[in-house]
Order: C-alpha cells, then sequence, then structure tokens
C-alpha cells in the first residue's frame, strides 16, 4: 500500500503540472487585455504598458508560467489582478460553499437513486423498472438551468416557503442556511439521481446473474440474506465508482446552478474570473478543483481495499 500511495502521489503531482500547464496557456490565448479591463479601456498606453511590465505579462508565455509554478510550489497562487486579493485566501473562502452543495446534492442523489435503482434491478419488467426507467431519462433529459428555474417559482414565487436565491453562513443562522441549500441541491441531486441510478441498477443485475447467487440460493438462503451479503456487496464496487466520479464532478460542474442561485462558490468565481480575465485567480481555482478530483479518485481506489479483500495494492 504505501508503494501504492506513493506512485500514485507522483501521479498526481505530474497530472496537476499538466492541468496547470495546458490551463495557462489557453486562457492567455484568450482574446482581451487584462490590463486594459483592470485599468479601463480609456487608459493611458504609457500606463498600460508599465502595468504589463509590472505585472510580467510582456514576457513569453513560459517565462509567466515558469515563474507562477515556482510561486505555486511554495503555496503563493499570486493576487486577482482586479481585486488585490489573496488567489489562495480567495478560492479557500469559497471552497466551503462548494462543498456544502456538492455533498448535499449527492446525499439528495443517493437518497434517490439507491432504493429506485435496486428495486428496479430486483424486479425487471415491472411497474417500478419501467417507473426508474422513465425518471432515469427525463432527469438526464432536463437542463439544470431549466430545472432550477421550475423549483424557483413552484417553492419561492407561489407557495413562498423557500428563498429564491442567496447564501447565508451555517454559523451565524443555521435555519437560513438550510432553507437557502434546499432549492439548489435539489437541482443538482435530481439529476444527480438519475444518472445513479442506471448505474446502480446495471451493478445490481449483472452480480445477479453472477454464479456464486444461483449457488447461495440453491442452498436454500434467505433471498434477503443473498441480497445484503452477495448482491448488494458485490455491487457496491461499480457503485462506489460511480459516485466517487459524480461528486468529483459536482465540485466541478455545478456553476449554472450556482449563477441562478447566487451560490457564492468557486463554479461562479472561475466563470468571473475567466470574464474578467483574471488569469491567476482561473489558475488558483482551476488547480484546486484538479486536486480535489484526483484526491476523490485515491480515496476510492482505497476504499476498494475495504469493500473487497482480495485487491491489493502492492505495486
Amino acid at each position: 500500500m504505501p508503494a501504492y500511495l506513493l506512485k500514485r502521489l507522483l501521479t498526481t503531482l505530474l497530472v496537476l503540472f499538466g492541468i496547470a500547464f495546458v490551463v495557462f496557456m489557453i486562457i492567455h490565448m484568450v482574446p482581451g487585455d487584462p490590463v486594459r479591463i483592470m485599468l479601463g479601456l480609456q487608459a493611458d498606453q504609457e500606463k498600460v504598458e508599465l502595468i504589463r511590465r509590472q505585472l510580467g505579462y510582456d514576457r513569453p508565455l513560459l517565462v509567466q508560467f515558469g515563474k507562477w509554478l515556482w510561486s505555486a510550489l511554495q503555496g503563493d497562487l499570486g493576487f486577482s489582478i482586479l481585486t488585490g486579493e489573496k488567489v489562495t485566501q480567495a478560492v479557500l473562502q469559497r471552497l466551503p460553499a462548494t462543498m456544502t452543495l456538492a455533498v448535499a446534492s449527492l446525499l439528495i442523489a443517493l437518497v434517490i437513486a439507491l432504493p429506485t435503482g435496486i428495486i428496479s434491478a430486483l424486479y425487471p419488467g415491472r411497474a417500478w423498472d419501467y417507473a426508474a426507467a422513465l425518471f432515469s431519462q427525463i432527469g438526464m433529459s432536463i437542463p439544470d438551468f431549466w430545472m432550477g428555474i421550475m423549483l424557483i417559482l413552484v417553492f419561492s414565487l407561489f407557495l413562498g416557503w423557500l428563498p429564491p436565491s442567496g447564501y447565508t453562513d451555517l454559523s451565524t443562522e443555521p435555519l437560513m442556511w438550510l432553507k437557502h441549500l434546499i432549492l439548489p441541491s435539489l437541482t443538482v441531486g435530481v439529476i444527480t439521481a438519475s444518472i445513479l441510478t442506471r448505474f446502480i441498477r446495471s451493478a445490481v443485475i449483472e452480480v445477479l446473474h453472477e454464479d456464486y447467487v444461483r449457488a447461495a440460493r440453491a442452498k436454500g438462503m434467505r433471498e434477503r440474506r443473498v441480497i445484503l451479503r452477495h448482491v448488494l456487496r458485490n455491487a457496491a464496487i461499480p457503485i462506489v465508482t460511480a459516485v466517487g466520479m459524480q461528486l468529483a464532478s459536482l465540485l466541478s460542474g455545478v456553476i449554472v446552478v450556482e449563477i441562478i442561485f447566487a451560490w457564492p462558490g468557486l463554479g461562479r468565481l472561475t466563470l468571473d474570473s475567466v470574464t474578467r480575465r483574471d488569469y491567476p485567480m482561473v489558475q488558483g481555482a482551476v488547480l484546486l478543483v484538479a486536486f480535489t478530483f484526483t484526491l476523490i479518485n485515491l480515496f476510492v481506489d482505497i476504499l476498494y481495499t475495504f469493500l473487497d479483500p482480495r485487491i491489493k495494492y502492492s505495486e
């Protein structure tokens, strides 16, 4: 296991380096001058050139990237060229909001998808199976922005039960924090549940056709014990993989939902930084999301060894 962890750590560093390099080059190729955006279109050309030299934007891209990478290795992701705040501080301040939304959405998705997918697999071809298939198709076809707008119309404008947007800190007003969390997490959770339902159903059906399941039933083992001990336990690995991938994608893929509900998360910060050509902020946000993504994948791989003792990471 230690050798495997060391190997994965080195791989993660290479992946992060590659992502940082690609994002750095792409964002600098986007049309637009960040210095002009910072000073205004009417700024004097001499002042623009002076600021550009001070920020190092007059140097070759590889030199700029090398300088940024060296600072990043020392824990310094730079400063926002628009607000002047530290990039590290800015992304860490918004990370809890994104993590809260992602975890809450995933919990809602699991509450819906686990029973729906398992029952659908155990009773194929019946009414519940058709209903689950219909739910999955509709959920994957509905855009998240449409789902969010419909929930706002129903629960905020028509019923008046929940606030339409905004964010409240948990430590100050827990009840308002929960009310603000419900609609965005429900928007993402229902759509994620429709995706997970198909994975769970497929994983359970595949295990149900294994020889050891037939042998357990032939021995007269109770059906409930067969399902809990043999089916669900062996179907857990693909399910955990799907759940881990969904959680990682939620951390970086809820930009639209964060905008609709005015949620102060990483997605909204990244989009605002891209539109305003705030290079250091974009780099820091993307790097943090990539690191979180790889960390979740590593955790899922380690979790495999607890779910299936036959899996050993010796290399």
